[in-house]
């Protein structure tokens, strides 16, 4: 049978077989059939701006006024963006913003009340709109206003035509895969004491003793040193067993999004966000033979301090939400159910290596003189 088949048995030349779960049926998806489709029109669009930026104001305004006066549609905006005094106090913009229904981040669930969003700004606009839908995201349209622009394909020049083509369910997108992260902290403040051997001594049960927190991160999980001198000392689980022990500035676990931030100036691979996979980048690692890498996508990578670690670490998720993890604390890492589907300006595979050439001059070089046939023949 084809691995394209909807059989749960997938033969292998005359005899060999493997037998697979109905409800995961192995396929291989074309990444340019991948299409944006409408079951009912949009009637709402949060846009995501990027806060104290005077660049991005009259975008912004010129944006927000046609998608409700010509498009007419319910514009969702940060409650902080209008506080800027330079859109609170614009007049003629006031009677727009008395339309647009605001949120205020960690406050208030708009997950279900969003069709899709536009983001203004760099790259990370898009990584903020991510974490603000910790379940399904709507799709995402970026526009490059910013430094880099690497998840960014849009040029605001023509953003009516381009908004217009979105609304109509004429796009293609890419689906960004995230990572599902579960930090487990100890709360010390409910151990009891410490014996003279160094032994803790619980006060009941120790499953109420800990803490557990939740993340959807787009890019990377970064564990480090944080402001220690000593070298980070993380043990390494991947499905419950121990691969390695991390010795160094810390490590990097991102998606293959994310294997062109971070990642990559620590000398990882670059990954096309279409492929499923979990790249592991040491950071300075005091090895030599040390290298990054990729494992699958479905795998659940665990992080912990090693016993003889000499000092805590730190982790961030996106560069975000940075916190101390201690002896005790664990880090568990697999691929999130809800990826980011990114709207793309021509189709995934021109828009990345089009990014590629244009944020990080992948393979840019001054191009070897031609040889003439006199020359040719020395």
């Amino acid at each position: 049978r084809s691995l394209h088949g909807p059989s749960p048995v997938t033969t292998f030349g005359p005899k060999a077989c493997m037998l697979q779960n109905p409800h995961a049926v192995m396929h291989i998806q074309d990444p340019a059939s991948q299409r944006l489709t409408w079951n009912k029109p949009p009637k709402s669009v949060l846009v995501i701006k990027k806060i104290r930026d005077a660049s991005l104001l009259q975008p912004f305004k010129e944006l927000c006024t046609f998608l409700t006066e010509a498009k007419n549609l319910i514009v969702y905006v940060e409650k902080k963006v209008l506080e800027d005094p330079a859109i609170s106090g614009d007049e003629n913009f006031g009677a727009i913003t008395k339309k647009f229904c605001t949120f205020r981040e960690d406050l208030d669930d708009i997950s279900n009340c969003v069709d899709f969003i536009i983001c203004l700004g760099g790259d990370g606009t898009l990584l903020y709109a991510s974490s603000l839908f910790q379940g399904s995201v709507p799709p995402v349209m970026a526009f490059h206003l910013g430094s880099l622009g690497f998840l960014t394909p849009f040029k605001f020049d023509t953003y009516k035509s381009q908004v217009t083509q979105i609304i109509e369910g004429n796009a293609a997108i890419v689906l960004r895969s995230r990572l599902k992260v579960r930090v487990l902290k100890e709360n010390w403040e409910k151990m009891a004491r410490v014996d003279e051997k160094g032994i803790i001594l619980t006060n009941g049960d120790i499953e109420s003793s800990r803490k557990t927190v939740q993340y959807q991160v787009l890019n990377e999980v970064v564990v480090d040193r944080g402001p220690s001198s000593y070298l980070s000392n993380v043990d390494l689980f991947l499905d419950g067993h121990l691969i390695t022990t991390v010795q160094g500035d810390g490590v990097i676990v991102s998606t293959p999004t994310g294997s062109t931030a971070y990642a990559v100036a620590a000398g990882a691979s670059m990954i096309h966000p279409n492929v499923p996979a979990i790249m592991i980048t040491p950071i300075c690692p005091h090895s030599l033979s040390f290298r990054p890498i990729v494992v699958p996508a479905g795998v659940e990578l665990k992080i912990m301090l090693s016993r003889d670690a000499r000092n805590t670490a730190w982790v961030s998720f996106d560069g975000r939400k940075r916190q101390e993890i201690c002896h005790g604390d664990s880090i568990t890492i697999t691929t999130s159910c809800f990826p980011v589907p990114s709207i793309c300006f021509r189709d995934p595979v021109n828009d990345w290596f089009e990014s590629l050439a244009q944020c990080l001059h992948w393979n840019v070089r001054k191009k070897q003189n031609y040889l003439s046939s006199e020359e040719d023949e020395f």
